[in-house]
């Protein structure tokens, strides 16, 4: 099925961003409906990372989970999530019809991921329908390789057991030195539906890639697609949802707060490989203990994530593990 792309589909901030870092991209592949490989990419899967906003307009970032198949696509302009996904308590709340979502599609084990934005169209009971507004894949850049453990999901118990904090307290404050994967929410417009809308992306580097300073986050913006959805989100609505997932036990780290960009600061050259930088002030946390009923077994960095560097010397740099 030949799917028609978009002669504009970024929206003014990103542009404006674009220009900043001194171009976008070459071209782009960004459709309005799913291709026949993405549909079949998200029917396999048994995790995907979605974001929408809650009832003040703040993203909020998640993970839905699943078996195989839990997502499907009866055509290219839809997108339907059963009733039985396992969807954590900080987004459930805030799933109604005509929100904004933002989905990305990830395989660890494949390093494959595509991104599908859109609206809810209705719930029933087969579960949410998503109207697709957006497609497009994304390179396997900075994502380190997990296989599931299923001898671990068999015996792992869930129970979303959700500790508030008023700052990152010592568990948030390892959770992010040990993070080398992060997903950030981000929206130009909380209300919107066409280009623009809702985005969640996948950042990675090596644990400590993301600097804590007190409740201020510091993360390098390494060399990617140059679409610069996040970065084009954060100059027109500078609220940012970042969730960070423990792999090992399902931990899942909530934050929400204000972004800035940092196009050209000194602190940059501290980081091997970084362009620029991005700051988040964190306002609102939380931990869900044991959220995710799944886990993952590391097995190799990206090769593009062991080409860069962390926020300590290079010679006390933490290797990706």
């Amino acid at each position: 099925m030949n799917i028609p792309t978009k002669a504009l589909p970024f929206h003014a901030g990103e542009l404006r961003a674009q220009q900043l870092a001194g171009g976008g991209p070459p071209g782009f592949a960004i459709r309005e409906a799913m291709p026949e490989q993405h549909r079949d990419f998200f029917a396999m899967l048994r995790y995907m990372m979605v974001a929408t906003v809650d009832h003040d307009g703040w993203p909020v970032a998640s993970i839905v989970t699943g078996p195989s198949g839990f997502a499907t696509s009866p055509s290219a302009e839809k997108l339907v999530i059963a009733r039985d996904a396992q969807w954590l308590s900080n987004i459930q709340p805030f799933l109604h019809a005509g929100k904004p979502v933002g989905m990305l599609g990830i395989d660890l084990n494949t390093r494959r991921r595509n991104r599908v934005n859109g609206t809810i169209s209705h719930l029933d009971a087969e579960g949410v329908h998503l109207d697709v507004r957006q497609s497009f894949g994304n390179c396997p850049k900075y994502i380190q390789l997990r296989s599931i453990d299923d001898h671990a999901v068999m015996t792992a118990t869930t129970s979303q057991a959700t500790r508030s904090l008023t700052s990152l307290d010592a568990q948030a404050q390892a959770m992010i030195a040990r993070a080398d994967t992060l997903f950030v929410a981000t929206t130009s417009n909380p209300h919107a539906t066409e280009n623009g809308g809702l985005d969640i992306s996948h950042k990675g580097g090596r644990p400590g890639f993301i600097r804590a300073d007190g409740n201020m986050l510091t993360i390098p913006d390494f060399v990617g697609n140059r679409y610069f959805n996040t970065l084009g989100n954060i100059l027109t609505d500078p609220r940012v949802a970042l969730l960070i997932i423990d792999f090992d036990h399902g931990h899942v780290l909530h934050l929400q707060g204000k972004g800035e960009v940092l196009w050209h600061a000194s602190e940059t050259a501290q980081v091997t490989g970084a362009q620029r930088l991005w700051r988040v002030h964190v306002q609102h946390a939380s931990i869900l203990h044991n959220a995710v009923p799944l886990r993952w077994t590391f097995v190799e960095a990206a090769p593009t994530t062991l080409a860069t560097g962390t926020w300590q010397r290079e010679s006390e740099a933490v290797p990706a593990k």
